[in-house]
């Protein structure tokens, strides 16, 4: 089997979104295993022996979740979480085992939510800093602009006439 680099997936609440496992295998898958190590009983998903346990699921993702590929054809294990909420984001985990062999952790998926409240607060977050910057730019050449008029309005010049030079 080959491990996966792990993934990051925004979705947005209400949203499906497939968190992706999938291994180079010849042969029969027997067991796949989607843990959140933050969740304590249950499994997001539970697939063993040709068919999936909604009893080993735990209660807020029985109904939600399904294998991508019913046949785990070229040893696609993703699946898909339906009807995304705020709770669904954190870390999940990949776990398969071949015929005759015992699982193993495959990759992991991180999932973060991509409503518009968090993008709100990210661009606040990051236009703060700009809107201060442009702010003190503005308050320096307004400063310079402010002394050199003052230098050129207290300066008297006079110069003599060239025939009074003597």
């Amino acid at each position: 089997m080959q491990n996966l680099c792990p993934l990051n997936l925004t979705a947005e609440p209400g949203n499906s979104v497939t968190l992706t496992c999938q291994v180079i295998t010849k042969n029969q898958v027997t067991v796949v295993e989607w843990k959140r190590p933050d969740v304590d009983s249950g499994y997001v998903f539970f697939y063993r022996s040709g068919e999936s346990d909604p009893d080993k699921q735990h209660p807020s993702f029985k109904k939600r979740v399904e294998l991508k590929d019913k046949h785990l054809k070229d040893g696609d294990v993703s699946v898909i979480l339906k009807n995304v909420t705020i709770n669904d984001t954190g870390t999940y985990e990949c776990y398969m085992a071949e015929k005759g062999r015992s699982s193993q952790l495959i990759t992991t998926v991180t999932l973060t939510d991509g409503g518009d409240k968090d993008r709100g607060h990210v661009g606040l977050v990051a236009g703060l800093p700009v809107v201060a910057l442009l702010l003190l730019i503005a308050a320096v050449v307004g400063f310079i602009i402010y002394r050199k008029h003052e230098t050129h309005s207290g300066q008297i010049s006079y110069q003599r006439p060239a025939d009074e030079v003597g």
